[in-house]
């Protein structure tokens, strides 16, 4: 961490009004959440159909084809970010809705859903940026900071980040495996997995069979006559929606100025360093409203580290209150533009990619 830490009156003035903000939007959760996030569901759910029926038409002419991709790319983002991310966050527990909810929601995705709330919920949201305790940064493929040992796989990082974003889905639902040596590497000596090795891989193989029936298997048997079109169309919206998720994900993360931080110095932390460290360590993207629904509100990363649980529909009222409240303390408060925060990603992945430079100490003279 390259910031100097404020002083404890400092983080506990800081902590209350933070939590000020917390209270105040949670008074204001309510039925217009609820009413919220099943308009949405009903959009996602009308247009991925709609969409199906549009790649089908592209018998009739390509630009139908197109049309229909780009609708249903459209619609599996929103499944995967504005809904699934956010309902299995518990965001909207508190409708009791036996479908709405994080305990039995699934999203369209080949990754299993309890195996993500497992190692991101809990995980990646307490021990956020802690090299050694967040999974979660680099993935275990990529160096992103002087603190992880530089190997010569790096030098070649760029492109394995490129992989990464394509097939981004089959990313989080291998991260879970990887990280206990399912397949490969030396068994974990220690392991806090909540269930059987055998169960694991059993939900792995189980989500990623669904899944791949329903988008090459299903749907282009059910409209056979265009077969191929219709699997080709489900693979380029997938790929369109991996594309997405990766790199509004990266630009929440692994902005030029997201800080990392070491064990130690996260020891018995109060609710106002925990507060710090979320915010030393996430970037925010400016835009529009459709912007910020299309990212799932992580567009306001900073927020969504601050209070996970909230609803993600009022993170954009609540970001201009945290930074109000952020250069009051003269704490840093990352937010850019989506152009600007995703060239210093850029930056990033390339300056890791090669061994840190070696400070020679001037020789002494006599």
């Amino acid at each position: 961490m390259t910031t100097s830490i404020p002083s404890a009156e400092t983080l506990f003035s800081f902590e209350q009004e933070i939590n000020a903000i917390r209270d105040e939007t949670l008074s204001q959760v309510g039925q217009a959440d609820a009413d919220y996030i099943r308009r949405v569901i009903r959009f996602q759910r009308t247009l991925d159909l709609l969409s199906r029926l549009v790649i089908v038409l592209g018998f009739v002419h390509p630009l139908f084809w197109v049309a229909g991709v780009l609708m249903l790319a459209l619609a599996k983002i929103l499944d995967n970010m504005e809904i699934g991310h956010n309902v299995m966050h518990g965001q909207y527990d508190w409708m009791n809705d036996p479908h709405i909810n994080s305990r039995h929601f699934e999203w369209d995705i080949v990754g299993d859903g309890d195996s993500w709330k497992r190692y991101h919920n809990h995980e990646h949201h307490t021990y956020t940026n802690i090299i050694g305790k967040d999974r979660d940064y680099g993935y275990g493929l990529l160096r992103l900071s002087d603190d992880i040992p530089w190997r010569k796989k790096n030098l070649w990082q760029f492109f394995t980040y490129l992989n990464l974003s394509l097939l981004f889905q089959w990313g989080v639902a291998y991260h879970e495996l990887a990280a206990e040596r399912i397949f490969f590497g030396k068994r974990r000596k220690e392991s806090h997995l909540p269930i059987s090795r055998s169960e694991l891989k059993s939900a792995f193989f189980s989500k990623i069979g669904k899944q791949v029936f329903k988008d090459y298997i299903f749907w282009p048997l059910l409209c056979f006559p265009v077969f191929w079109s219709v699997l080709l169309g489900n693979l380029c919206a997938n790929l369109i929606r991996n594309l997405w998720t990766s790199t509004i994900i990266f630009c929440g993360h692994f902005t030029e100025d997201a800080q990392t931080f070491s064990e130690e110095e996260c020891k018995n932390e109060t609710r106002g360093q925990w507060y710090y460290r979320q915010i030393l360590g996430s970037s925010n993207l400016e835009g529009a409203r459709w912007f910020h629904i299309l990212t799932g509100h992580l567009s306001c990363q900073i927020e969504h580290h601050l209070f996970p649980d909230i609803p993600a529909r009022h993170y954009p009222q609540m970001a201009k209150k945290v930074e109000k409240v952020c250069q009051a303390h003269g704490i840093p408060y990352n937010t850019g533009s989506f152009v600007h925060q995703y060239l210093t990603v850029v930056k990033r992945v390339l300056r890791y990619s090669f061994p840190d430079k070696v400070r020679q100490e001037p020789q002494a003279t006599h």
